[in-house]
C-alpha cells in the first residue's frame, strides 16, 4: 500500500541527499513462499511471472505478490530450476483463496512446472491448502503420495503430471516500508529507483510487488468519490505543486515511490536501509523521505534516522 507524508520533519543528510527525519509506516499482513520449478529457468520465471500479475496492492487487489529470488536446482526440492514467490494476503482464508485460484490458473497450466512449499517451520493450524484444493482438476484421476508429514498431490495433464504439495506455510509478515524518492527530473528519480530495487532484491524474505519494484502513482487514504478507498497523493505530483500544498523540494519534478513488503521487521528494515543508501548514491536527487498516517495505520514504524 502506498500512503502519505504528514508532516515535514528536521531533515538529515545521507551521501549530499537531504533525508527527512520521518518513518515508513508498515502493517502486520500473512504471507507465504512458493517455490516453483520447471525443466528450465525460463519456463519456471515465466508461471511465477504470472502468478503475480495484478497483484500490486491490497488496495484493489486480492493479494500483494512479487518474485523473491531464483533458486538454483541444488536448493529445490526436485533438482531443477526454480523460482520464489513471495504471496501476502489480509488473512490466512483471503491468501488460501487467491493461491487456490492463482496456482490453479498460472502454474498449473503453465508447461513442465511443480509448485512446493517453501516456509517449512510452520504449525499445522497456520497452513493453508493449496495442492489439496486445486487436486479435483485431475477429475478423479489425481493421486497423493506422501513424504514425512507433508502430501503431494499429483495432478494429470496434458505434458505428464503436476506435482503440487497439499499445504503449504504461513506467517505473519509486515507490509508497506516505503521509500519517496524526489529527483530533479524522471530520468534522475527512475535511476536511483532502479539502483534502489536492486539493492533491495539483493537479500531474501523481501518483495517488491509494484511493477519493477517502483510505484509512480503513489497513494492516499480515501477520496473525494465515497467509492474509492485511496486516490492520488496530490502532495508528491509536481504538476498539482500550485494547486495544493506540495511536499516537493525546491527543483523537484519528479517522485518515485519504493514499497517493500516482508516476512520480517528486519527483513523489511534491512532492505529500507540498502534501498536508502543504494538511492542517495544517484546524482540528482534531493530528498529521500517516507509515507505514514501518524501511527494509524500499522503497528511497525521505520524511522529513516536509524537506516543512516
Amino acid at each position: 500500500m502506498t500512503s502519505e507524508q504528514t508532516s515535514t520533519p528536521t531533515p538529515l543528510n545521507l551521501n549530499g541527499v537531504e533525508i527527512i527525519d520521518t518513518f515508513a509506516e508498515a502493517f502486520p499482513i500473512k504471507a507465504a513462499r512458493l517455490v516453483i520449478t520447471a525443466t528450465n529457468e525460463r519456463w519456471a520465471r515465466t508461471a511465477a511471472t504470472v502468478l503475480c500479475g495484478n497483484a500490486t496492492s491490497v488496495i484493489a487487489c486480492d493479494v500483494e505478490a512479487a518474485i523473491e529470488r531464483d533458486v538454483p536446482a541444488s536448493e529445490t526440492p526436485d533438482g531443477r530450476p526454480g523460482v520464489a514467490v513471495l504471496v501476502f494476503g489480509f488473512s490466512i482464508d483471503a491468501l488460501a483463496k487467491a493461491l487456490q485460484a492463482r496456482v490453479g490458473q498460472c502454474v498449473l497450466t503453465c508447461p513442465t512446472t511443480a509448485c512446493y512449499n517453501g516456509i517449512r517451520d510452520c504449525p499445522k493450524e497456520k497452513r493453508i491448502k493449496i495442492g489439496g484444493g486445486i487436486r479435483y482438476f485431475g477429475d478423479g484421476f489425481q493421486k497423493s503420495k506422501k513424504l514425512g508429514d507433508q502430501r503431494f498431490w499429483r495432478i494429470p495433464v496434458m505434458d505428464g503430471e503436476f506435482l503440487c504439495e497439499d499445504q503449504f506455510g504461513t506467517v505473519t509478515g509486515v507490509a508497506g516500508g516505503n521509500l519517496l524518492i524526489c529527483g530533479t527530473n524522471a530520468s534522475a528519480a527512475l535511476v536511483a529507483a532502479e539502483a534502489a530495487v536492486e539493492a533491495i532484491r539483493s537479500e531474501p524474505d523481501v518483495a517488491l510487488p509494484f511493477p519493477g519494484g517502483i510505484v509512480r502513482s503513489g497513494s492516499k487514504v480515501g477520496s473525494r468519490y465515497p467509492k474509492l478507498k485511496a486516490s492520488t497523493n496530490e502532495a508528491y505530483c509536481p504538476t498539482l505543486r500550485s494547486l495544493v500544498t506540495s511536499e516537493l523540494p525546491a527543483g523537484c519534478n519528479a517522485v518515485y515511490e519504493i514499497v517493500i513488503d516482508g516476512l520480517s521487521f528486519d527483513a523489511v528494515q534491512s532492505a529500507l536501509r540498502r534501498g536508502l543508501h543504494a538511492a542517495t548514491a544517484s546524482p540528482n536527487i534531493l530528498r529521500i523521505t517516507a509515507g505514514n498516517y501518524g501511527g494509524k495505520l500499522g503497528k511497525h514504524h521505520f524511522h529513516l534516522r536509524d537506516l543512516i
